[in-house]
This record gives structure tokens, C-alpha cells and sequence, in this order.
């Protein structure tokens, strides 16, 4: 499958869809039990047409950057998006250089697509965090950097930081949990130029397991699964792209289904206005000002 990407100023596009990594190779803790069903799921996604992967240093100990690393051996580099995240705790200035140079070696490349910080330090100046930043890119080390759970505030004071565009933010934003909307972070960065990339796009699986009038209607309209137009909502937004983990081909192939093909723009709004039990606050990393 073609994945579509979208793009903004300063050289960078990305696809709208992609394969996140959190929970491979275990949680916070490596855990090696499933390393081959990880390394096996990442290669499907990647032959039915994924190419932007998504992972961490701080997801299993760095073990899920060594999962994608062995499984895009035999790739071609050039073809695939690779972003990983530098965590919370390794944000002082050679802190972040010796991050990098590891999540490197497990991922065995020379460079990511785009390295973001994980979330916000409240200890560490971010002038000291995106000198660093600033330094990777310019290396080329890194093409391009981003932030992940910034304020909006933080958000700005980052990019003031630096010379080097920060050209993407990853937050919690769903169909229930709108967060970065609330906080005018998703407006802000749709009206800078930068992509904002959504994690947990179906909240678990609980947005294929929701009933509701609407999204019964609208299932039914398109012919899509619930999962199919909670994904296709998100992408259908200015600047919006998104990753879920896939673990089997079944759900692989139902969450590709959510691509290629519009909703119109009314149904887009009465999901955007109408969806049922939305949350102004994040279930798992809320935003802190």
C-alpha cells in the first residue's frame, strides 16, 4: 500500500500513518520473551507499505530500538522513516549526545529521520536540552527534531532556543481524549508550519469498542470499522499524522483501511463536536504547564 505523506516547509515530510514500538520487547523493563513476534510484526507492517517506525530510548531499557534495528536489516535505509526519542532523565548537554549515539547503535544506522525529546525537564535548562539539538541536526546525525508532551509554552520557548525548526510535537490526541486541542496546542503548531503526530490513535482498543449513534451511523455510511474512523479522523486534520502498534496482520490490515479515502467534511466536524464522554485531560501523560 502507498501510505500518503504530508508536508511543511523546511524539506520535512512524513507519512501519515505509522507503526509505534511502545510495549515491544516489554514496557519500561526489557523483556526478551517476544522478540521475534516484535521483530515479525514490525517487517509485516514494514512490507505492507509502513515505512515511518516509531520508537525510544527509554521504551524496554532501549530494547525495542535494538527489535527495529535487526528488523529492518535487509532494507533498504533510504526508503524507511525512523524516529526515536530521547528520555526526560538525559537532557543535560552531553546527556543527549551520548543518548543519541547509543539509540544509533541499537537501531545499527547512521541517522534518524527525526529525534525528539521525550518530554519536558524541569531541572534542566532547555536552552542547554536544544543546543544539543540544535548540534545533532546540524551533524547530520539527525535530519530533523521535534518535542513530544511540551506545553504549549514549553513548545515555544524550545523553538526560541534554537535556530533549527522543530518541525514536529507527538501528544495524546484521540477521538476521547482532546488534550492538545484544550490547550491550543494542536491549533498553534497547524498555524507554525509543524506536523503534529498523535499517539494511541484508538486509546487502546477502546474506540473500536465504543457505541454510540454517531459512530454507528458513520460506520455504516462508509462501510469502515470504528477503529477505520477514529484513525481516518485524525489524518483527515490539517497537519495531523499518526502511530499505533500492530501485532498481528489482522489488525494491521484494519487499521490500513483507515487510508486513502475521505469522509466529508460535516462528519469530520460532528465527530470533532459530537463524539461521545471526550476528556480535556490526558489519561496517561497529562500536559503540565
Amino acid at each position: 500500500m502507498n501510505i500518503p505523506q504530508k508536508t511543511i516547509s523546511h524539506n520535512f515530510s512524513m507519512p501519515i500513518f505509522g507503526l509505534g514500538t511502545w510495549r515491544m520487547g516489554g514496557d519500561y523493563v526489557k523483556n526478551t520473551y517476544h522478540d521475534q513476534e516484535d521483530i515479525t510484526a514490525i517487517r509485516l507492517a514494514i512490507e505492507s507499505g509502513i515505512t515511518h517506525i516509531d520508537t525510544a530510548e527509554k521504551y524496554a531499557e532501549g530494547h525495542a530500538e535494538e527489535l527495529v534495528g535487526k528488523a529492518i536489516k535487509g532494507y533498504d535505509r533510504s526508503s524507511l522513516f525512523l524516529v526515536t526519542k530521547v528520555s526526560e532523565k538525559h537532557l543535560q548537554y552531553n546527556d543527549v549526545h551520548n543518548a543519541l549515539k547509543k539509540s544509533l547503535e541499537r537501531l545499527q544506522v547512521n541517522c534518524v529521520d527525526l529525534y525528539m525529546i521525550h518530554g519536558p525537564s524541569f531541572t534542566v535548562p532547555i536552552e542547554e536540552t536544544m543546543k544539543a539539538m540544535e548540534e545533532i541536526q546540524l551533524q547530520g546525525f539527525a535530519k530533523h527534531i521535534g518535542i513530544s508532551n511540551f506545553s504549549l509554552e514549553r513548545l515555544k520557548k524550545a523553538q526560541q532556543a534554537t535556530s533549527v525548526k522543530i518541525v514536529a510535537g507527538q501528544y495524546h490526541l484521540n477521538l476521547k481524549y482532546r488534550e492538545p486541542e484544550h490547550k491550543q496546542i494542536l491549533s498553534y503548531m497547524q498555524d507554525n508550519d509543524m506536523i503534529f503526530i498523535a499517539w494511541r490513535p484508538l486509546q487502546k482498543g477502546l474506540l473500536s469498542e465504543t457505541a454510540s449513534s454517531l459512530m454507528d451511523h458513520l460506520c455504516q455510511k462508509y462501510g469502515k470499522t470504528p477503529s477505520q474512523i477514529a484513525i481516518n479522523w485524525l489524518i483527515s486534520q490539517s497537519n495531523v499524522v499518526t502511530v499505533s502498534k500492530m501485532k498481528n496482520k489482522k489488525h494491521l490490515e484494519e487499521n490500513l483501511g483507515a487510508l486513502n479515502w475521505n469522509m466529508e467534511k460535516e462528519d469530520i466536524k460532528k465527530l470533532s463536536t459530537d463524539f461521545p464522554d471526550q476528556q480535556n485531560i490526558s489519561d496517561s501523560v497529562p500536559i503540565i504547564d
